[in-house]
């Protein structure tokens, strides 16, 4: 024997909005992991640099690009200014803007400054800088 307790239709009726807790308790977990992830992420520590003991393939005559104490450049042994480096530099590598410019700065450069110089390399379409070091000399 079978009793009918609703009687209303048969049709179920659609419901026409989206359960969004879930999403909410996704984001909520990737936000927690976020928070705690993004400071370790920074560095706040002071470094000085050490010297490198690598090996370093030049070509047959590679282009140095110097930063003197006196913050002028030189391009060689040669002195340039700042605002004739494009013109020189095209001189110097016949156009050539993928070829490898070897950048160095004495040590007490501020670093501002040698950021400066390597925008002006940028916007001089030398994508291509290596910074020079001195080399570790390993011995007893």
């Amino acid at each position: 024997m079978s009793v009918r307790l609703d009687h209303g239709e048969d049709t179920l009726n659609e419901v026409h909005e989206i359960n969004v807790t879930p999403f909410i308790d996704v984001m909520l977990v990737l936000l927690i992991i976020f928070m705690v992830a993004a400071p370790l992420a920074t560095v706040d520590i002071q470094v000085n640099l050490p010297a490198v003991d690598a090996t370093q393939h030049k070509p047959d005559k590679p282009v140095y690009l110097t930063v003197k104490p006196d913050l002028t450049l030189a391009l060689g042994n040669d002195a340039i200014a700042r605002d004739a480096l494009r013109g020189t530099l095209d001189a110097a590598t016949s156009g050539e803007k993928d070829k490898l410019i070897y950048l160095r700065a004495d040590k007490t450069v501020p670093y501002g400054e040698l950021m400066e110089v390597m925008n002006l390399l940028r916007k001089a379409g030398y994508l291509r800088v290596s910074l020079v070091a001195l080399e570790k000399v390993s011995g007893p």
